[in-house]
């Protein structure tokens, strides 16, 4: 059997021969069915384990050891760059760091099946148009895993180029807070991507804390990010799933853009400043369970006109369906613009937002079914659903949208008056949004064990 735990570069010299030999031995008594207890790996009969010595290079032990081998970095400082292009396990132990010497990428993987386990990453390159990550993932590196990783640096934090079925899960992603949020890289970045899992990652101070580009059949799913730009973010990226995240204090939390079939279950946001959600030209997509709180503009509301917070922000997005998400405590619950329309809204709750709705259309919009914390109906046949519609907003609101400076004017004896007009009278009545079955109670949210941020 091989010798385990060689850490120097003689005992990796030694052990390659030594495998092969032990292979060759081996394999008449596999035929005879002997039923032998060995570590198995395509391509090699024995596995083993190196364990590096802090302080020196990687480079060699990664290029005398072969695939399926497990390599151990004990607590200490490795420098890097390191590029592993053989299916090996990475297994960092508490305090073990590469250090990426601050130019280009730390590491490089451009092998199938790879696993970085727990192993930390620093002081990467900060070049973003060479796209400098702490963990480059190639093309070629199909099946790959990096989890328990904890990374520190200007740069990308992860970057995928390509890879298929790999998974990110568990890492500790910051970015370089002394940079401005645009100078930062992303913490995980996917470029044409497919079949690929982010999970449970805590990202924080990175420009965006997962950008998708061109990508399909992902899932993101229990990531936390907090202090970004874009918590995540989608571009041209179709058939994706997006479920159970957080955002706290982010410009804004999802960033929806440019993409198409995208399933958004409930996730969070609380205290983002601009957006809990934007959606940006997307279609055929079904945003449900999300709850988003909080929302609202820095100084108060009204600071500075049109900067209002929007709990969810829809722009030329049709044929959606937005279904049993919480809009709650925000300066704008829904903001709706530039043709969003032939989308379902039904069984949301509108709660104490200071405006829940802010649309300006052509056309009636019927939103059916939802909740409205300021409905003032009754229920005299105590079905649960309101007796009169509910409409949002009226005439007044979409004045005072084009004249902000009119706002000093919003509870003057005029501006009840005209109130009171288009009440009476409903050929004044505006296009906008109708509820013809509002909601008497709130309806209890699809994620009942939901955990605060």
């Amino acid at each position: 059997m091989p010798k385990r735990n060689r850490g120097t570069v003689i005992g990796a010299v030694l052990m390659t021969p030594l495998k092969a030999a032990l292979t060759a031995a081996c394999l008449p008594l596999l035929s005879l069915g002997l039923g032998l207890s060995l570590s198995l790996w395509p391509g090699t009969l024995l596995a083993a384990d190196w364990t590096a010595s802090p302080g020196q290079s990687l480079q060699p032990l990664v290029a005398n050891a072969a695939g399926g081998d497990l390599v151990i970095l004990p607590k200490g400082r490795y420098p890097g760059p390191l590029v592993i292009d053989r299916a090996l396990t990475l297994r960092g132990e508490d305090g073990a760091v590469i250090d990426g010497g601050g130019t280009g990428h730390a590491v490089i993987i451009e092998a199938p099946d790879t696993v970085i386990d727990g192993v930390g990453v620093e002081n990467w390159g900060a070049d973003l148009t060479a796209m400098d990550a702490g963990i480059f993932i190639a093309r070629q590196a199909t099946g790959s895993v990096v989890q328990n990783a904890r990374l520190q640096g200007p740069g990308f934090g992860i970057f995928l180029d390509g890879v298929h079925n790999a998974v990110i899960q568990d890492n500790v992603i910051r970015g370089d807070a002394e940079l401005r949020s645009q100078d930062r890289g992303n913490g995980v970045h996917l470029f044409n991507v497919e079949n690929v899992r982010v999970a449970g990652n805590d990202i924080r101070q990175t420009r965006d804390g997962i950008y998708i580009d061109t990508s399909r059949e992902t899932l993101l799913q229990g990531n936390r990010m907090q202090d970004l730009r874009y918590g995540v973010h989608y571009m041209y990226a179709h058939d994706n799933r997006l479920e159970g995240n957080v955002t706290v204090n982010t410009r804004t939390g999802y960033a929806l853009m440019q993409s198409k079939r995208l399933t958004v279950l409930n996730n969070r946001s609380t205290n983002d400043l601009r957006y809990g959600m934007l959606m940006n030209n997307i279609t055929h997509s079904t945003i449900r369970g999300n709850r988003i709180s909080d929302i609202r503009q820095q100084g108060g509301a009204g600071t500075v006109s049109g900067n209002d917070g929007k709990a969810l922000f829809v722009y030329n997005a049709q044929f959606n369906r937005l279904e049993d998400n919480r809009l709650e405590s925000s300066d704008i619950g829904i903001h709706l613009t530039a043709g969003s329309e032939d989308n379902v809204v039904t069984g949301n709750a509108f709660l104490h937002n200071r405006q829940q709705v802010k649309y300006v259309a052509t056309r009636t919009q019927a939103w059916d079914g939802n909740y409205w914390s300021n409905y003032l109906g009754w229920d005299m046949d105590d079905d649960g659903v309101g007796d009169t519609a509910f409409e949002p907003n009226d005439a007044m609101d979409r004045l005072l949208w084009r004249y902000p400076a009119a706002k000093v004017l919003m509870d003057s004896p005029a501006v009840l008056a005209l109130r009171w007009v288009q009440r009476q009278f409903p050929v004044f009545r505006p296009q906008g949004v109708r509820d013809s079955d509002p909601l008497m109670t709130q309806p209890a949210p699809l994620n009942a064990e939901e955990t605060a941020p």
